[in-house]
């Protein structure tokens, strides 16, 4: 039998399929075969590797060689100089931006130095489409450990020392939810884990499922051991087709190695999972809304109690946790309480999934200590702002979350902190925002969001959140006043107070923080009818410079709409009636003639 001398790993997560990574594996295979290596040479298609911005990624094993921004038509290359000949190729490795040096081990970027990965533990490293190189890695040893030698009392203790929160938003204790479900006396109870991730720029849960699924499985099948049930459901967005798969393959492969169905591990424990698949709605990520459309139903929230633990699907107690949270379980229950204790702060142990979005040099998945401070993340793990511009602000949290200053930004990442600051951790969406965006327009964007999101079934959030959005139109649109500002505001407090579930209860949030940190932004489109920014299209004026202007008629040849006029070499003018703002003479123009104002 040939022994394996390399293993060649390719990042085969959503994103870098986008790019072509698939194509890249099917040549990377085609040269093997050409120069008969494939019985020493093995491809390998892993999950994310976190680092997004610079994928497709290609990590060679065992040199440790990272290779960045992959194309299908590198691997001739590849095969032939690294694999045949032993050399790097240069022009492929990940350029470190200060030194401007090549780095051909992750080890050594900054992206990855501060980062602690436990619930992406195995994401980029195995082939998640094979259970033996997930069990390779540990994986379903903690749910033998849990079912020979562990009572369900017992593993609950363990998660509640830990001091696991749920990683879904609302941060409650997972091991006080699972004994609350245990002790509810019931026939048929249920586990349900949340992969409705639904928030604008999140992709954590995504890519924990298409890199590691049967570490969730494992972690589903604990907690039924744990509260007594013997049935599990994924809740998954249908939009997440590459996740779907491999829990579908993932699934399959557990009930073959009897590591899912009837009597796991000759323990006298049945536990199984099924998909149930949901139509994209982002108040589905709220438990008994998700419960709902689970059950066939509207999926609206209802008021608790009764709490999903007491009645939940089929009116059965029902614990929910989302993908990360069950992520974190298995390490847990195999390194320790204390361990995964020892790490994070006082009220929030372990670590955080991370995505970072926006106008940022890294964009990508991180994994962090809770405590890291929004400047680690931002300049040392993120590479700071796109293009050398000034940082503004970062939403966290997602449309549920609030907008975050340059003043915050050594405030250590946790639970209370970001609550205390006027945001909130939520999934863990971070989306990175420069002085070339303007904070009304932000506060609007997230309002369309939620205004479409809204189930409707309470009338602050389906009414309220429809007059905030008007309002926030006013104002970008020029047509505001000062009064308005204070009845936006107002406003929010109502809905927050008000609203059924957590979709109404945060939505102000954007709103409220960038009142608190960008008053002037308000005040200036209010006041003034100006944006800095220059994000809202109604409130920009094209002038064009008396001095500079040559009458070239270049400007009026491209205008649309014919709002230019002017002989030719003579000085040009702009009617602000017709002006639609597109910015086509300013793209025409040669001489930097027109201004925007």
């Amino acid at each position: 039998m040939a022994v394996i001398k390399y293993d060649i790993l390719v990042c085969g997560g959503t994103g870098c399929r986008a790019s072509e990574s698939h194509r890249l594996v099917e040549n990377l295979n085609k040269e093997l075969i050409l120069h008969n290596l494939e019985k020493e040479v093995k491809v390998v298609t892993t999950g994310c590797f976190g680092f997004c911005e610079k994928g497709p990624i290609v990590k060679i094993i065992p040199d440790n060689t990272f290779y960045t921004q992959v194309s299908p038509w590198d691997a001739n290359e590849i095969i032939e100089e690294h694999i045949i000949k032993g050399r790097k190729i240069e022009r492929l490795l990940y350029v470190d931006p200060t030194s401007q040096l090549g780095i051909d081990d992750s080890k050594h970027m900054d992206f990855y130095k501060k980062q602690l990965r436990i619930a992406l533990r195995n994401c980029g490293f195995i082939n998640p489409e094979n259970i033996g190189e997930s069990i390779a890695r540990n994986g379903y040893a903690a749910l033998a450990k849990a079912l020979e030698h562990m009572e369900p009392e017992t593993v609950i203790d363990e998660i509640k020392r830990s001091g696991l929160r749920g990683r879904g938003g609302g941060g409650f204790p997972t091991g006080l939810k699972w004994e609350i479900a245990r002790n509810n006396v019931s026939d048929i109870k249920y586990v349900v884990c949340n992969a409705d991730e639904g928030d604008p720029g999140a992709f954590m849960d995504r890519s924990i499922l298409e890199g590691d699924p049967h570490a969730v499985l494992e972690a589903m099948a604990i907690c039924g051991y744990c509260i007594g049930a013997n049935h599990g459901l994924i809740y998954i967005r249908a939009e997440y087709p590459l996740a779907i798969k491999r829990l579908r393959i993932a699934i399959d492969q557990a009930r073959e190695f009897g590591l899912l169905g009837e009597n796991i591990l000759d323990s006298g424990f049945s536990f199984d999972v099924e998909l149930r698949y949901g139509a994209g709605a982002f108040v589905c990520g709220e438990e008994t809304a998700l419960i709902h459309s689970m059950e066939g139903k509207r999926g609206e929230p209802t008021v608790k109690p009764p709490f999903p633990a007491e009645k939940g699907y089929r009116n059965k107690p029902t614990n929910v946790n989302n993908v990360e949270t069950f992520a974190n379980i298995p390490v847990i229950l195999l390194k320790g309480a204390e361990w995964f204790s020892s790490i994070g702060t006082e009220k929030s142990k372990g670590t955080k999934v991370f995505a970072l979005a926006g106008k940022i040099n890294n964009v990508g998945l991180i994994e962090v200590p809770m405590g890291t401070t929004l400047r680690e993340v931002i300049f040392d793990i993120g590479g700071g702002i796109k293009g050398g511009k000034k940082f503004k602000g970062v939403q966290t949290g997602g449309p549920s979350g609030g907008c975050l200053t340059e003043k915050h930004l050594d405030i250590p990442i946790d639970f209370d902190n970001l609550i205390a600051a006027g945001s909130m951790m939520g999934s863990g969406g971070l989306i990175v925002m420069d002085e070339d965006d303007c904070m009304v327009a932000m506060s609007k964007f997230f309002l369309e969001f939620t205004v479409e999101e809204s189930c409707g079934k309470c009338a602050p959030c389906r009414i309220g959140n429809k007059r905030l959005h008007e309002i926030l139109h006013r104002i970008t649109e020029g047509k505001s006043s000062r009064a308005e500002l204070d009845t936006l505001k107002n406003l929010c407090t109502v809905i927050k107070d008000t609203s059924l579930c957590g979709l109404g209860q945060t939505s102000p949030n954007p709103i409220l923080s960038t009142m608190e940190n960008f008053l002037e932004e308000y005040n200036d489109h209010v006041d003034n009818h100006k944006c800095a920014a220059g994000r809202c299209k109604s409130l920009l004026r094209y002038y064009i410079d008396r001095e500079e202007c040559v009458g070239c008629t270049a400007c009026a040849r491209v205008c649309p709409v014919n709002a230019i006029v002017g002989e030719k070499k003579q000085l040009h003018a702009i009617n602000q009636q017709i002006c639609i703002k597109c910015g086509a003479c300013v793209d025409k123009c040669k001489f930097n003639a027109i201004i925007l104002s």
